[in-house]
């Protein structure tokens, strides 16, 4: 048989894209050619492909060898196209049965010893194969259980090119792959050790806290250095629920593809906590890259919490590239050679102090800095990224009184996480024939239509509203925080304490 033909998977941002690879030994001075827009990595791959075949004990073919990869212009980048191009080479030289290899799609690396390496983004990759009946994908056995997350589809992990190759010769039933593991259960923390009963003497962060795990929202946590913003930060993943099944998916996908993928488990079941460093450029957070584009700190936050700590010192126009992704939740990353689009569903936190020399406010402190410096200081964070943020609150220091007061007060992360679970399931019940999960995520049109809350209860924005220091984003915000507050207490809709407390966290007062 001159040509052989068989299936594997291209990866675009998250996304998969089926690709036909088509092998031809003909007539002609001996070589290897591989046409259909490959990158650098994948021309790579005729080496790997003569090594790994030469060294598993089969004859490379003297003769003309033309590999090409359908569609031509979809653009093909990475190693994971190794083994489709190796079992095309074999069964279009005859050494395997070429009618076997349009069943499966392959997926995986090659070592020169024809060792199969495990390769990135296995996941989203399976996943672009589930809508087939009967779908079959070989994978490296390192990436078996990622690959078997995928429901509907059978896996079969191989260790080397020769195990595959006797497999396909054969027609022995293929290796099993590992059952899938569900997801970890319901735990309160992320990290051992962390929990919310941690921080004593800040009740209203506390509070933030709480009201931030139960909608979605966005936090900004303003105070001096040391009065426990970042440890409220840190222990905000602990107040939030599982990730749903579909949820997890998503977000096991984006780390897969980033390479960041936690060791231990395949499947990621807790909402992610990323805290990128101030030095982060703008591609680090939104993602980018000059070859293949890689998910940034937005995405890895996916259905998560993304911590900007000491946020005046990040570059303002990296805080103004999350102004899109927290309108849209998504990140789109343009290139010239095209658009790669990225979840970026994410809660975003906050943390400053007032201003750079970070000394006590209080009269006997020993602060120097001018009004202009303080406000050239917090001016990195621009109005309209501010007009995102659902609360802002101030973060004193507590005396000593204080403390011994609050202690009595403090309640660990699982009995508040209690209360997250039941306020996230009454806005589940109420959003039920929607597409939307919590209070956060309904957009203007649905807020101001189906979930108004009535005008007796929209009386303590008036003010606000004809003053113009309410802007009609600003006002969206406030109701989608009004209603968590209603589902944190209990109540059927929003009522004038619920949007009169909400103003008041919107405006941080």
């Amino acid at each position: 048989m001159a040509v052989a033909r068989t299936r594997s998977v291209t990866l675009i941002g998250v996304t998969g894209h089926a690709v036909e690879v088509e092998a031809d030994v003909g007539n002609g001075l001996a070589g290897i050619s591989l046409i259909g827009l490959p990158d650098t990595t994948l021309s790579e791959a005729r080496e790997r492909v003569r090594s790994a075949l030469v060294n598993s004990s089969y004859p490379w073919p003297d003769a003309r060898i033309t590999v090409s990869l359908f569609p031509a212009g979809l653009p093909k980048r990475g190693s994971q196209f190794d083994l489709a191009i190796a079992v095309a080479i074999l069964g279009a030289a005859g050494v395997v049965p070429g009618e076997r290899l349009v069943s499966y799609f392959f997926l995986g690396e090659l070592g020169l010893d024809g060792r199969l390496r495990p390769v990135r983004g296995i996941l989203p990759a399976v996943l672009s194969t589930a809508g087939q009946d009967g779908t079959t994908v070989v994978v490296p056995a390192a990436n078996a259980a990622e690959a078997a997350l995928v429901p509907g589809v059978k896996v079969v992990p191989i260790r080397d090119l020769r195990q595959l190759a006797e497999w396909l010769r054969k027609g022995a039933p293929p290796p099993e792959a590992p059952a899938p593991e569900p997801p970890a259960a319901a735990t309160t923390t992320t990290h051992p050790g962390v929990d919310l009963a941690d921080v004593v003497g800040q009740p209203l962060g506390r509070r933030a806290l709480e009201v931030c795990a139960a909608g979605g929202h966005n936090l900004w946590m303003l105070g001096p250095p040391g009065t426990g913003k970042t440890l409220l930060a840190e222990r905000l993943p602990t107040l939030l629920p599982d990730l749903e099944l579909d949820h997890a998916l998503e977000v096991t996908a984006i780390h897969s593809v980033a390479g960041v993928l936690p060791p231990d488990s395949p499947m990621m079941s807790r909402p992610p906590f990323v805290s990128p460093h101030h030095t982060a450029t703008a591609a680090a957070i939104v993602g980018g890259g000059s070859t293949v584009v890689r998910p940034g700190a937005a995405s890895l936050a996916h259905r998560g919490v993304l911590f900007l700590d000491e946020a005046p010192e990040f570059p303002r126009p990296v805080l103004d590239s999350l102004r899109q992704p927290l309108e849209s939740g998504h990140v789109v990353v343009s290139r010239a050679a095209g658009s790669v689009t990225f979840p970026a569903r994410f809660m975003l936190v906050l943390a400053a102090n007032p201003c750079p020399c970070a000394q006590p406010q209080d009269p006997s402190d020993s602060c120097r800095c001018t009004p202009t410096i303080k406000r050239r200081y917090l001016g990195k964070l621009s109005g309209p990224l501010l007009d995102r943020v659902d609360m802002k609150v101030m973060v004193a220091r507590s005396s000593k009184r204080e403390l011994l007061a609050d202690r009595q007060f403090v309640e660990s992360s699982a009995v508040v996480a209690g209360r997250v679970r039941m306020a996230r399931e009454r806005a589940a019940r109420r959003l039920a024939r929607t597409p939307w999960r919590t209070n956060a995520e309904i957009p203007s049109t649905a807020l101001h239509a189906d979930f108004r809350p009535s005008e007796d209860a929209m009386k303590p924005l008036a003010g606000g509203l004809e003053t113009g220091s309410l802007s009609n984003r600003g006002l969206d915000r406030i109701m989608r925080l009004s209603w968590t507050l209603a589902d944190l207490t209990g109540k059927d809709r929003p009522e004038v304490e619920e949007v009169a407390t909400a103003y008041a966290l919107w405006m941080g007062v």
